[in-house]
């Protein structure tokens, strides 16, 4: 089964942990100096929020899976539609190591699908051997270490239809 993540930047954690507690009535199964995430069953969300330096708003959406053959399916569907892919390996982000694909849409907004291997101690600790080079692209390219979407540039959304 998949689970849709949402993760938002906010300006204030503590303030905003009140207030996604008040809204989905449940407290976060992860806190963090920096970070707070709702594993919620109805609606079935991953919801995360952050506070580490990026304006505030959506940072990206992903597609949570359960496993690698899910993921497989919708890599195989990504690189069909000939979308510029940059897939990550074992990469450590938002305090979960997962293998994940990135892709953005037509105005930029990143998706990620990932299947979380384990959980992490750290927020993002990202080594270039990590990272493999993009699906439909002649150069090798490494993920930022800032948050857990790559630079726009890293990804570009591109229909070869």
């Amino acid at each position: 089964m998949k689970r849709i993540h949402l993760h938002v930047s906010v300006d204030n954690l503590d303030k905003s942990i009140g207030f996604y507690n008040t809204l989905f009535g449940a407290t976060p199964s992860v806190i963090k100096t920096d970070y707070a995430k709702w594993m919620l069953d109805d609606p079935r969300v991953n919801f995360a929020i952050s506070q580490r330096g990026s304006k505030a708003g959506l940072d990206h959406i992903g597609i949570q899976v359960e496993s690698d053959a899910e993921l497989l399916a919708i890599k195989t569907r990504l690189e069909t539609a000939e979308l510029n892919m940059l897939t990550e390996v074992g990469t450590t982000c938002c305090y979960a190591k997962s293998d994940k694909h990135w892709v953005q849409d037509p105005s930029g907004i990143a998706w990620e699908t990932y299947h979380t291997l384990e959980s992490a101690p750290t927020f993002n600790a990202i080594e270039p051997s990590n990272a493999i080079e993009p699906t439909n692209a002649n150069k090798q390219s490494t993920p930022t270490a800032a948050c857990c979407a790559p630079a726009v540039e890293k990804v570009q959304f591109i229909s070869r239809k």
